[in-house]
């Protein structure tokens, strides 16, 4: 398999969770401001929506859209149990956590790197964000990862998103639990791994 990724976007969840997984890929670095590969590719060829992640498969298919590719790369390895069977409660409650992320919190960081966003726009948008990180702050009381004391997909996702507030001064500080639990993210080898590989560690 080979993922398609750009340093420290979104693409870090399922580069975390490929090897929380223990499957072979490769990583291929597609840049979000140029749209083109290393080699000179023009990126849109490969994906035409633009951007990142994408998993190409080893027949060639292509899966675009980070939590899709992540329960993808769970149902390949299931006895990591990285999520719950679906068609079970437990997989719903992980899909809510995705969408939760992926619409509340990635999307509300995606201001904050626009550089002609307005600085009163920006302002606004870091407000939203802290507020759903104090939601999740309050999720995680008790409990060493999102959906319990288990790793699970959701939690690659929120750390890749959260580390973003370092970047556009979202801090995070107040918020212990989100504190601890980034700490242990942190610790994890396949996080380390991730990390080293795209030159963030």
């Amino acid at each position: 398999m080979k993922l398609y990724y750009s340093t420290g976007a979104c693409s870090l969840s399922p580069n975390i969770v490929l090897r929380e997984a223990g499957l072979p890929f490769d990583l291929v670095l597609a840049s979000t401001k140029t749209h083109k590969l290393q080699d000179g590719t023009d990126y849109y060829t490969i994906n035409s929506k633009g951007y990142v992640p994408l998993l190409e498969l080893d027949n060639g298919e292509r899966l675009s859209e980070g939590p899709v590719i992540l329960q993808y790369v769970a149902d390949q390895a299931p006895a990591k149990n990285l999520a719950p069977a679906a068609g079970t409660m437990a997989r719903y409650r992980l899909q809510e956590w995705l969408n939760f992320i992926s619409t509340e919190l990635h999307k509300g960081f995606s201001p904050l790197f626009n550089p002609a966003m307005p600085e009163e726009a920006k302002a606004l948008a870091r407000d939203k964000v802290k507020q759903r990180l104090s939601w999740v702050n309050g999720q995680l009381e008790g409990k060493q990862y999102l959906m319990g004391d288990a790793f699970s997909l959701p939690d690659a996702y929120l750390f890749t998103v959260a580390r973003w507030g370092q970047y556009v001064g979202v801090d995070i500080a107040d918020l212990p639990n989100l504190v601890a639990f980034m700490a242990r993210m942190s610790a994890r080898p396949a996080v380390q791994e991730a990390l080293k590989a795209e030159g963030l560690s």
